[in-house]
């Protein structure tokens, strides 16, 4: 598995960000992964992570999953969770998310999915995303830190 890069500001990702979750992905190519552990202060109700927060997580894993199939990164157009047990506090979990479709460069799908221990499936997503302009991924990649130059190797088509 490859680490993927991080930023620094990011909620979910972010390096300096005291506040996010401070998480790294990786990927063998085609999936990518992280490891959470969610801490007391993520509680929505009593004992339960909140579902907004898992959203979040699953929202990200998919963006990097996009990146790692397409390399382009996308801004999430529609996102569908469905919540199927609930995640305590303390209980680790695997995120781990695919492409689905590549639309002709203009729309990407995608599906993520967190796993607790014994690999069962405690919340799924599925998202579209919409490609980032050339202009936007300027801007983003001041903000990286990690190897993310192979972005900038991708098919100079996109739109701009």
């Amino acid at each position: 598995m490859q680490e993927l890069p991080h930023t620094r500001s990011c909620f979910v990702c972010g390096e300096a960000n005291p506040l996010g979750l401070n998480l790294r992905f990786e990927t063998d190519g085609r999936l990518v992964r992280t490891r959470f552990e969610p801490r007391p202060e993520h509680a929505g109700f009593r004992h339960t992570v909140h579902g907004g927060l898992i959203a979040t997580v699953l929202d990200e894993a998919m963006v990097w999953a996009c990146a790692v199939q397409t390399k382009q990164f996308g801004f999430c157009a529609e996102l569908n969770v469905r919540f199927v047990h609930p995640l305590s506090p303390g209980q680790p979990v695997t995120v781990v998310a695919e492409l689905g479709a590549n639309r002709r460069g203009r729309l990407f799908e995608a599906k993520a999915e967190f796993r607790d221990a014994g690999e069962r499936v405690l919340a799924s997503a599925t998202g579209k995303y919409i490609p980032l302009k050339e202009v936007h991924l300027s801007e983003m990649a001041s903000d990286f830190i990690g190897n993310w130059q192979w972005i900038l190797q991708a098919d100079k088509t996109r739109p701009t």
